[in-house]
C-alpha cells in the first residue's frame, strides 16, 4: 500500500475554534505581533512548537491513573529509571521537570566565564542555560546545512574538522563539554549520522573531553540513520538508539518531544562525580532525585512514551507526515529546508522575502501573516530569536539562516489539517511582495523571542 496511515485509532477530541480574518488582525496586534502571546484559543492550527504538544495514548493514560505518588523510591521512578537506562546505558538517571531544567543544572556546575561549548546547533533555551553561566555556547554545524537549497542526508552533522580546529584554539581545558543535538533542531530537523556521532567521539577521546548529546528527538534521528545510512537498515530503532548514546558520557533530554509526554526530563549521567553534583542540585532546585519536580504519574507516562515512540510504523507515519506537508509546499514554489527534516518543516525566509532584510525580521513578517490568513500558529527562528547585537555600533548581527518553523505535534492533526496549513501558507506566499518587516518595541536580556512586542513598518 502507498498510503501510509496514522498507526492509531483517534478516542478523545477536543473542538477547535474558528475564528474569522478580521478577529485574527485584532488580536495578533493586541499581542504586540507576536504569536507566543495569542491565547492557544485563538489558534485554529497550532505549529508553535512540538514541545509537550504530544496526545498520549490509552496505555500513557492508564499509567497516570496507576503513578505512584510516593516522595522518596516511587515505584514509577524505578520503571522509569529502567526505561531510560534501557535506551541509554548510562549510569546515573536524574529526572527533572522538562529538558530546561537538566540543562540549568548540568551547565551551572560545568560552565563559566572564559569557557566553550560547542554543538552542531544549539537551540534558544540550550543555548540561554549555558550563555547565563558565562561560557561562550558555539555552532559548528556542517557547511551544507547552511544552505537550505541543498539536499543531503545528513545536513545536522557537526562538522568536524572545525570542531578540532576550535579545540586546539580554545584550549581543551576551556572546553567543558562536547555536544550535539539529535535532530538538529535550529538546523532544520535534519538528522545527523552515526558516523558523525562517532568521529566527534574520536576527537573529543583525543582532548580527553565528554561528549553529551541533547536528545529530545533521539527516536526519530535514529529512524532517519536506519532510512539513509549504510549498515543498518536492517537494525532495530532501540538497538540504533543504544549505539547512539553508547559514543556520549551523558545526555540532557526533553520528554516533551520524543517521550510523547506533555511535561518531564532527564539528565542522564556516567561520571559518578559530576552526577554527586547534579542530584545535589537537583534537591534543592526540583525535588527529591527519584521524582526530580514530576508527579510520580509524570513518570509512568515518561517510561511508557519512550517505549512507543520507538515502534517503526510510528516512526514511518511520524516522518512520512512531515514529509507530506513539505512537499505540498515545495510542489508550490515555496523555499524550504530540503531535504523536509523530522519533526518541522522550516520555511527559508530570506528566499520567502527577499525584499526585507534581516533587521526587519522577515520570519516575523511570515509568522503574522499565515496568523491572519489562516489561524495557523508557527515560529520565526532567525534575526529574532538568534539575532545579536555589535556592542560598539548596535547594528544587528543576523544568524546564518532566516527561517519560520512549522512544528507538527504528535498523534495531534490529521491529513486534513496539514492539507489545510499548506492552503493558508501557499495563499500567504502568492503575495509575499505585498509583506511588510516588524520592528521591535521591546524586549527582555534573554530569550527575547518569548515576550518581544512588535509594529509593523510602514
Amino acid at each position: 500500500m502507498k498510503t501510509i496511515i496514522e498507526p492509531f485509532k483517534i478516542k478523545s477530541v477536543e473542538p477547535i475554534r474558528f475564528s474569522t480574518k478580521e478577529e485574527r488582525i485584532k488580536i495578533l496586534e493586541n499581542a504586540g505581533y507576536n504569536p507566543f502571546l495569542v491565547k492557544a484559543d485563538d489558534v485554529l492550527i497550532d505549529l508553535l512548537t512540538d514541545s509537550g504538544t504530544s496526545a498520549m495514548s490509552a496505555k500513557q493514560w492508564a499509567g497516570i491513573m496507576d503513578g505512584d505518588e510516593s516522595y522518596a523510591g516511587s515505584r514509577s521512578f524505578y520503571r522509569f529509571e529502567e526505561m531510560v537506562k534501557k535506551i541509554t546505558g548510562d549510569k546515573f538517571i536524574i529526572p527533572t521537570h522538562q529538558g530546561r531544567a537538566a540543562e540549568k543544572i548540568l551547565f551551572f556546575i560545568v560552565g563559566s566565564e572564559g569557557k566553550f561549548i560547542p554543538n552542531n546547533t544549539h537551540f534558544d533555551t540550550t543555548r540561554a542555560n549555558i550563555e547565563f553561566t558565562g561560557t561562550e555556547a558555539v555552532d559548528l554545524l556542517v557547511e551544507v546545512g547552511k544552505h537550505p537549497e541543498q539536499r543531503a542526508d545528513f545536513k545536522g552533522n557537526m562538522d568536524v574538522e572545525a570542531l578540532e580546529k576550535f579545540i586546539k584554539e580554545k584550549g581543551p581545558e576551556n572546553i567543558p563539554l562536547v555536544m550535539i543535538t539529535v535532530t538538529n533542531n535550529s538546523g532544520g530537523g535534519q538528522p545527523v549520522s552515526m558516523q558523525n556521532i562517532k568521529d566527534v567521539k574520536q576527537v573529543c577521546q583525543k582532548y580527553k573531553l565528554p561528549l553529551f548529546l541533547d536528545a529530545c528527538r533521539f527516536a526519530e534521528n535514529a529512524y532517519f540513520i536506519k532510512k539513509r545510512e549504510k549498515g543498518y537498515s536492517d537494525k532495530s530503532i532501540l538497538s540504533i538508539c543504544q549505539e547512539m548514546f553508547s559514543y556520549a558520557d551523558g545526555a540532557t533530554m526533553s520528554a516533551k518531544k520524543d517521550a510523547l509526554v506533555n511535561i518531564g526530563g532527564f539528565l542522564s549521567l556516567n561520571d559518578d562525580e559530576l552526577a554527586m553534583k547534579c542530584r545535589n542540585l537537583l534537591i534543592v532546585t526540583e525535588g527529591f532525585p527519584t521524582y526530580g519536580g514530576l508527579a510520580g504519574r509524570d513518570l509512568e507516562a515518561v517510561a511508557q512514551g519512550l517505549e512507543e515512540v520507538m515502534d517503526e510504523h510510528y516512526l514511518q507515519y511520524r516522518i512520512r507526515s512531515t514529509e507530506y506537508l513539505g512537499e505540498k509546499m515545495m510542489d508550490a514554489g515555496i523555499p524550504i529546508i530540503e531535504p523536509p527534516g523530522g519533526h518541522a518543516i522550516y520555511i527559508d525566509a530570506k528566499r520567502f522575502l527577499p525584499n526585507i532584510p534581516p533587521q526587519h525580521f522577515p520570519g516575523q513578517s511570515i509568522v503574522c501573516e499565515i496568523y491572519i490568513d489562516g489561524g495557523v500558529r508557527g515560529v520565526e527562528i532567525g534575526s529574532v530569536m538568534f539575532g545579536k547585537y555589535n556592542k560598539l555600533t548596535g547594528e544587528l548581527i543576523p544568524p546564518p539562516m532566516e527561517l519560520v518553523r512549522l512544528a507538527i505535534p504528535r498523534r495531534v492533526y490529521t491529513q486534513s489539517h496539514i492539507d489545510y496549513v499548506a492552503e493558508v501558507i501557499i495563499e500567504t506566499y502568492k503575495k509575499r511582495n505585498e509583506l511588510k518587516g516588524y520592528e521591535i518595541i521591546y524586549e527582555a536580556p534573554m530569550l527575547r523571542h518569548f515576550t518581544a512586542r512588535f509594529k509593523p513598518m510602514k
